[in-house]
């Protein structure tokens, strides 16, 4: 495979990770296994574990990758009260470790997916876990110190115990907790939140059901239809760390957009990072530039999370994944500068998407932080 610069646009039609079969007749490679049976209608929310028994630990032949792990924090500076426009048109369990307790109950299996993800061959979960990674391989040499690869950067080990974290078992719910169209309206939460913001369409709603996939009794409602989510949806991850899928903005975003979402984004206490989704196809828009100098306006800790990325060729994705990086570096100051690119169809990234959630709300330390 020839490699490729920015100024090469060569177009090399590849698809990130493909389908695979796995031992288990039902399983599939970028779906992860439920470690939970579905409720039965009129029980949503209540999660039965089943009585899978976990196999041996995959985890006594991971290799530890490099560490570099920081977090930025963005400078302080003044405020505006003017009002913008955001272009509005009318594994861990085999190894038997949990969150609760630092260990599993016998029996109990949380993460049986990621041991599945730990046979697949090298290179193809790399693809899956690190796919900026996976990139750098195609990436002259000259052009890969452009690419933050490596400032979060755990372990498997450390990929694997952040899994179980968005699963549910008894002593663990994670569960649609409410909605909000105002600040004084949200839940009142001592534990650390994140939020997922975007333009609509940009796929908020999906990436957090990929990220809640290891417990399917989460009701996280996707729509086909652009500008869907009306609302500050939270969702509570156990006595850990809140989720918040905040309206998108752009088309169709809700009359009170700006008000509900500064107002959230200025005073919301136990805010703990941003995530600010770019599409992966078309790049930063006129509406995000908006969004991401409020984030910068108001000294917000956020990260550039790029979504759809399974929809392009890798030549084209490289090349969008550097032009953002250079945006990263050069115009952000309290952007977290390494980009975390996702895809909620083939899950590549999500599983390091979990881990640094866990990380950054402190419920995990990985051996670089």
């Amino acid at each position: 495979m020839a490699k490729i610069s920015l100024g090469t646009p060569t177009p090399l039609h590849w698809v990130l990770l493909a389908p695979l079969q796995l031992r288990t007749p039902s399983s599939y490679a970028l779906f992860p296994l439920s470690t939970t049976q579905r409720s039965p209608p009129g029980n949503a929310g209540r999660h039965t574990p089943t009585n899978e028994q976990a196999g041996p630990s995959p985890l006594t032949t991971i290799p530890s990758s490099p560490s570099g792990s920081r977090v930025t924090h963005a400078r302080s500076r003044p405020e505006s009260s003017h009002r913008r426009d955001f272009g509005r048109r009318s594994t861990a369990a085999e190894t038997g470790w949990c969150p609760q307790r630092g260990s599993c109950e016998p029996g109990v299996t949380m993460a049986q997916a990621f041991a599945e993800v730990l046979r697949l061959p090298r290179k193809q979960l790399t693809k899956l876990v690190f796919p900026l990674q996976e990139l750098e391989r195609h990436l002259v040499p000259d052009t890969r110190p452009s690419l933050r690869l490596r400032i979060f950067d755990p372990r498997l080990e450390d990929v694997a115990k952040a899994d179980a974290f968005f699963t549910a078992t008894e002593r663990h719910r994670i569960e649609y907790l409410s909605s909000a169209v105002r600040l004084d309206h949200a839940p009142d939460l001592l534990r650390p939140e994140v939020c997922f913001i975007g333009r609509s369409n940009v796929g908020k709603s999906s990436l957090i059901k990929a990220l809640f996939s290891l417990s399917p009794e989460v009701e996280v409602r996707v729509s086909k239809k652009p500008g869907h989510t009306k609302k500050m949806n939270f969702f509570k991850v156990g006595k850990y760390f809140t989720v918040v899928d905040m309206p998108g903005y752009g088309y169709r975003a809700p009359e009170d957009f700006v008000d509900m979402v500064e107002t959230y984004l200025k005073e919301r206490r136990n805010l703990v990072r941003t995530f600010l989704l770019v599409d992966s196809v078309v790049g930063i828009q006129k509406a995000d530039n908006t969004a991401i100098e409020m984030c910068e306006e108001f000294s917000l800790p956020y990260v550039i999370v790029l979504t759809k990325i399974d929809k392009s060729s890798k030549g084209y994705l490289l090349k969008q994944v550097l032009q953002i990086q250079k945006f990263v570096d050069t115009q952000t100051q309290g952007c977290f500068p390494q980009l975390f690119p996702v895809s909620a169809v083939t899950y590549s990234g999500i599983h390091l998407l979990r881990c640094f959630i866990a990380n950054i709300t402190g419920n995990l330390k990985t051996d670089d932080t």
